[in-house]
């Protein structure tokens, strides 16, 4: 009895799991045929933009100061980058 609902219960389990794989792959082609800097979405998940905390000083509000930032883009050559900006 077991042996002869062995192969219905593979098979099933194989169906079940190559339609899950088409639905992922799916939406990895649908989400290869977006330019990178396009949202996911329209819309926020919570309607509201969000803004990390470090950006609000202590009273809550947007800070004015000069941001700390780092780039990386040029590591690959001998010499280093040009300073003359700061």
């Amino acid at each position: 009895m077991l042996s002869s609902l062995f192969p219905l219960i593979y098979g099933l389990i194989f169906l079940a799991l190559l339609w899950q794989a088409f639905k992922v792959m799916g939406r990895g082609f649908s989400a290869a045929g977006r330019p990178l800097n396009a949202p996911a979405s329209r819309n926020d998940r919570t309607g509201k933009v969000t803004i990390h905390p470090e950006l609000l000083d202590g009273e809550g509000r947007l800070t004015e100061e000069n941001l700390l930032t780092v780039r990386f883009s040029d590591d690959d050559e001998g010499e280093p980058a040009d300073r003359s900006g700061e």
